[in-house]
């Protein structure tokens, strides 16, 4: 049984989406403001997080800036806005995908899947080796888990999967649709900007200088690559 968690302001919203996502592994808990939303993670096991961006009192954006400072859960950001800007936005603060309004319930479904199943971990089939290390960065598949110099690095699930799918096959360009395609699960349309955001969030996380990296390289025109070191 997964828990969910759908914060938004109008009620409707929230039925709709509980009725979108009807399926007996779900049990569904609901906020209708960012405070809410930040007790019921802080008191509940939640697995996957429907945040609406245009809230009173605390938006979606401050709620997931907030929720970052302790959880890692998948977020998908849930906004009537369909400018680039605005999703990149939420990218940069930390959400792992976005659903723009009105919703097709066929792309709810495919999205919370998707996250769940990163998360979670299931359906991963055959694992390839546990442990990968490149230079002072090391992967841990089983744990789940990267550490830098030994230090833990605290990833989204998404940062994660895009490192392991870079770490695990060093020298090897991916373009942008290729890792949209791969991690995402989906059809790679307006890839580019949400993987450049993702990859510069590991930069950040990774890299003494992100200006200029050790490990995450970009070749030009083509895409990106772990370094072999």
């Amino acid at each position: 049984m997964y828990n969910i968690l759908i914060c938004d302001d109008e009620v409707d919203i929230v039925n709709a989406l509980k009725i979108y996502l009807a399926n007996e592994e779900y049990t569904f808990f609901e906020a209708f403001n960012g405070k809410e939303a930040l007790r019921c993670i802080e008191n509940n096991d939640i697995h996957l997080v429907l945040l609406d961006v245009m809230m009173p009192e605390m938006d979606g954006i401050m709620t997931m800036v907030e929720i970052r400072k302790f959880s890692n859960v998948p977020i998908i950001l849930l906004t009537a806005k369909s400018e680039d800007s605005d999703k990149i936005l939420g990218l940069n603060m930390g959400a792992d995908d976005y659903i723009t309004k009105p919703f097709h319930p066929v792309e709810v479904s495919a999205r919370v899947k998707s996250q769940l199943r990163r998360y979670l971990q299931l359906g991963a089939g055959v694992m390839r080796p546990d442990s990968v290390r490149i230079g002072n960065i090391e992967l841990d598949d089983r744990e789940k888990q990267v550490t830098l110099d030994g230090e833990p690095v605290a990833l989204t699930p998404t940062e994660y999967e895009i490192l392991k799918l870079l770490m695990q096959n060093p020298g090897k360009v991916f373009s942008p649709r290729e890792i949209y395609r791969r991690i995402w699960n989906d059809q790679p349309y307006g890839s580019e900007n949400t993987v450049a955001v993702h990859i510069r969030h590991l930069r950040e996380k990774i890299e003494i200088n992100p200006a200029e990296p050790r490990y995450l390289k970009v070749v030009w025109g083509q895409g990106y690559k772990m370094e072999k070191r």
